[in-house]
């Protein structure tokens, strides 16, 4: 069964401290890109989580966010004071003082003119965190995606069964009509000859070879038999193993039923195969664009 590449995860696990949580968004894209975004101190991780993303998801846009929230503020977006600034500024201030000879003492106020002493609860320094952990954290993530992604994917999965039924239905049309098309055309060659020739008697073997030319020029056969074939594969690419991601295959297979789709029209020669070309047109770009968001 096909997967989308729309998909949303979430877990958490507690540390000393707080919780780190992993939130990951996906949405869809050719290849698979990834933005991550981790607490302070853990950016030198971002070739490793890269490398724990990849086993669960093959393409897409991937966002991937990891925090830590404390016990005291998990709860609050309000924005809190950095102690362990706090302390340094303090720090810094007093032995300024003193090593300068400076009077007065450090107070709340002196401390308020540095800007950066309040942050909003996400970008409060983080203990050191177990790379083994926020592994097992994201990890846990990425099979909820998988999760959601594969439920998208049989609704996908549906839309696009009905979208090849169509098609095929336009098919039967265009394949019943063809053999009516070319007698039809022989009758109406044959009659604009004879009214044209008057009198003058018209070699049969001759005017047979030109039927038979026509004939093969507006032959929509081979456009048949390979737009079936590539319904089929489509068919069995989409039935396949969920582990194997088959969303470029199935764009591929929708530019050759977009091909073949044209070229049924440039031959068709006859009202009702154009009916039905235009309208295998509308459902092969209906199909595409939602091969757009096949993994």
């Amino acid at each position: 069964m096909i997967r989308s590449m729309t998909g949303f995860g979430e877990a958490d696990a507690p540390v000393e401290g707080g919780r780190v949580r992993a939130q990951i968004r996906t949405v869809n894209h050719r290849f698979l890109n990834t933005s991550l975004r981790t607490p302070h101190g853990f950016d030198g991780h971002d070739a490793a989580i890269q490398g724990w993303l990849r086993p669960f998801v093959s393409r897409g846009n991937v966002s991937l966010t990891v925090t830590f929230e404390r016990d005291d503020t998990a709860s609050s977006d309000l924005p809190v004071v950095d102690h362990g600034r706090a302390a340094h500024y303090v720090s810094e201030l007093e032995r300024l003082r003193v090593e300068h000879g400076l009077g007065g003492t450090v107070t709340v106020t002196d401390l308020l003119r540095f800007s950066d002493l309040f942050q909003s609860p996400d970008k409060v320094a983080a203990p050191e965190l177990d790379p083994e952990l926020v592994r097992g954290v994201i990890e846990a993530a990425c099979e909820k995606v998988v999760a959601f992604r594969e439920s998208e994917g049989r609704r996908l999965h549906d839309d696009l069964e009905g979208r090849l039924v169509a098609i095929e239905a336009q098919l039967d049309t265009v394949e019943a009509r063809a053999p009516e098309r070319l007698v039809s055309e022989r009758d109406r060659l044959r009659a604009a000859v004879e009214e044209l020739s008057g009198d003058v008697d018209v070699d049969p073997e001759r005017l047979a070879r030109e039927i038979a030319w026509l004939a093969e020029k507006w032959d929509i056969n081979e456009e048949i038999v390979r737009f079936r074939a590539h319904v089929a594969h489509f068919r069995e690419s989409m039935d396949a193993d969920a582990a194997e991601p088959v969303g470029k295959r199935l764009s591929f297979l929708v530019q050759e039923m977009h091909r073949e789709s044209n070229t049924i029209g440039s031959k068709a020669n006859d009202a009702g195969i154009s009916h039905a070309s235009v309208a295998l047109k509308e459902e092969v770009e209906r199909l595409r664009e939602q091969v757009e968001n096949v993994e």
